[in-house]
């Protein structure tokens, strides 16, 4: 019988009672879509750490799983493990480990050069408490040094306790598939979700892709920057676009889809209601 796909939503932890306000609002429209869970982001060196904790322990209270990121660099031992208490004090029982990103300047790294150090620092104090996700990067990870390299570090993770994945956004699903087959040939066989993030502005995603490494195909680029001042044209393509890189996914046997919501839900729920799933309740 053919597993139902997962799908799953990520938000920050909003600064303000106006973004607040936005975040629930969203939050209800999704949850409309039968989520598995939510996960929240934890700012570079934990500066989100108390917002993380607010955002995850309210989803919570509204009868949702909720998943908080937790991040190595910049985090001393002691920082850590004081969270994960607080985590397993809270019943929370699902995570999503990464690196983080490295600090500018003379800022410490930390004890946590790398995500698999974090998980095997997890697995040591908690046990199995923790469902733990980490990332994967089909378009490989930017300062990986070769594709073998960034296989290996993923298989590093895995062996560390890693029980599934969240791979970086991509809008060429080969690229997806490709990694997939990778990951068959080393004998890495946790589930591996696509990452996806919605199309809301060209400048926007065009930075977020720098940063990351995800490619934005030239044909589409062009598209967008055709576009750029004409929002609703740019909006409606990207659905299309983002529409149909979730179908062929789902269609190929991908276990899910992970949305970047950017604490939006609009775009992405219509997206869901064209794609073969169950319907909202």
């Amino acid at each position: 019988m053919k597993s139902v796909p997962v799908i799953s939503f990520e938000f920050f932890p909003p600064k303000t009672a106006e973004g607040q306000a936005k975040l629930r609002e969203a939050r209800r429209q999704l949850a409309l879509h039968q989520p598995k869970f939510f996960s929240v982001t934890f700012g570079a060196g934990g500066s989100t750490r108390d917002r993380t904790m607010e955002t995850v322990l309210e989803i919570r209270s509204e009868g949702f799983d909720a998943a908080p990121h937790i991040s190595g660099i910049s985090s001393s031992r002691d920082e850590i493990r004081q969270l994960l208490d607080a985590y397993q004090q809270h019943d929370i029982h699902h995570l999503v480990v990464l690196r983080g990103d490295l600090p500018s300047g003379e800022a410490s790294v930390g004890d946590f050069r790398y995500a698999n150090e974090l998980v095997s620092f997890i697995r040591e104090h908690s046990g199995d408490w923790f469902n733990i996700e980490v990332a994967a990067y089909p378009e490989f990870h930017p300062e990986a040094a070769s594709p073998a390299a960034d296989l290996a570090n993923f298989k590093r993770k895995v062996e560390a306790g890693a029980n599934s994945a969240i791979t970086q956004y991509f809008y060429n699903v080969d690229a997806y598939f490709g990694f997939m087959e990778q990951c068959a040939g080393a004998g890495i066989s946790i589930p591996v979700v696509p990452g996806v993030m919605p199309i809301y502005n060209y400048t926007q995603l065009a930075r977020f892709s720098d940063v990351c490494g995800a490619e934005i195909p030239r044909w589409l680029r062009l598209r967008l920057q055709e576009y750029a001042n004409d929002l609703p044209s740019l909006r409606a393509l990207g659905m299309d676009v983002v529409t149909d890189v979730c179908e062929r996914l789902l269609a190929a046997g991908a276990p899910g889809l992970h949305f970047y919501t950017l604490n939006q839900a609009g775009i992405i729920s219509t997206i869901l209601q064209r794609l073969p799933l169950p319907a909202a309740r």
